[in-house]
């Protein structure tokens, strides 16, 4: 199917110079390519210009401070001109065909305003997936026809989300710069506004290898506050349910408490622990905001 819709790629990135260089030699491989990459790294180091030789499509980098929404957001603002973003994380590598599902699906459902997908192998809940071993995979996608059947989703998952751009710059709509840093749950709050103006919805033919690199995370104890205190401010601004906030900590400081005795060599599992101490003693307080990790 032909379209004349534009389409981008935003990457954010910190601390992840050599990875970002070969998440875009997989972008490389699209077989619909994009317009423009847009590139926001937190700091003048995590990434090298260099690698826009190796690639088609043009690139653009820009700056903001660090921490993911203020970055998205600078990615946000240098797409004016486009009709779709796609945000992928910097280790994450789509299926060549990847964004050519994406424009089939939105010319096919124009009341989607989101598309998403959970993939098969995400290293985020692991140790994470080994480059080699993510290669192995998207050549098994390569040859494989990408099925092409959707579902509802709550909200978009942000290492691999495609996003409508007219709804949102006509709302001014942006990622809230209230979570700060890793910004914990943004992909759920931005979701959660954009949800009533049209569709957000899960589909199979977007694949890929979600990395889940460790190295350029940030520490365990503000990781571990941010897990209580970003959904509760989800729940007052009202981009998150009650029993939302509720699964997704009870979820966590269980996991973190359990795990905490014998933890994962890849988590720290006692500093996020802490972290949600803390933020439970701010909460009891009336102290409770996204924001005090920065003080942590």
């Amino acid at each position: 199917m032909s379209s004349n819709q534009t389409l981008y790629v935003g990457i954010v990135t910190a601390g992840r110079r050599e990875q970002v260089r070969l998440t875009l030699a997989q972008l490389g491989r699209q077989t619909r390519q994009p317009d423009k990459i847009v590139v926001c790294p937190a700091g003048a180091d995590d990434f090298d210009p260099a690698c826009a030789d190796s690639i088609a499509a043009p690139l653009e980098q820009v700056s903001a401070p660090r921490g993911i929404c203020a970055q998205r957001n600078a990615v946000l603002d240098a797409s004016r001109d486009a009709d779709i973003i796609v945000f992928f994380d910097d280790d994450y590598y789509p299926a060549p065909d990847y964004l050519a599902h994406v424009i089939e699906l939105f010319e096919e459902a124009p009341d989607v305003v989101m598309a998403t997908s959970w993939p098969e192998l995400d290293g985020a809940v692991g140790p994470g997936v080994p480059h080699d071993e993510a290669l192995r995979h998207i050549e098994a996608y390569a040859e494989q026809k990408a099925a092409r059947s959707i579902g509802a989703a709550r909200n978009g998952y942000g290492c691999n989300m495609a996003i409508r751009l007219a709804k949102v710059h006509e709302l001014g709509l942006r990622f809230d710069e209230r979570l700060p840093l890793y910004g914990w749950l943004e992909d759920v709050d931005f979701s959660g506004r954009l949800a009533p103006y049209g569709r957000i919805v899960t589909s199979s033919g977007l694949r890929g290898v979600h990395l889940g690199t460790k190295l350029g995370r940030g520490s365990g104890l503000r990781f571990g506050y941010s897990q209580i205190a970003n959904p509760l401010y989800m729940v007052q601004k009202g981009s998150l349910s009650t029993r939302g906030a509720a699964r997704q900590i009870l979820r966590n400081v269980g996991s973190n408490v359990v795990r905490s005795l014998r933890p994962e060599p890849w988590v720290d599992r006692r500093g996020r622990l802490r972290g949600n101490v803390m933020a439970a003693r701010d909460l009891l307080t009336g102290t409770l905001a996204p924001e005090n990790i920065l003080r942590l």
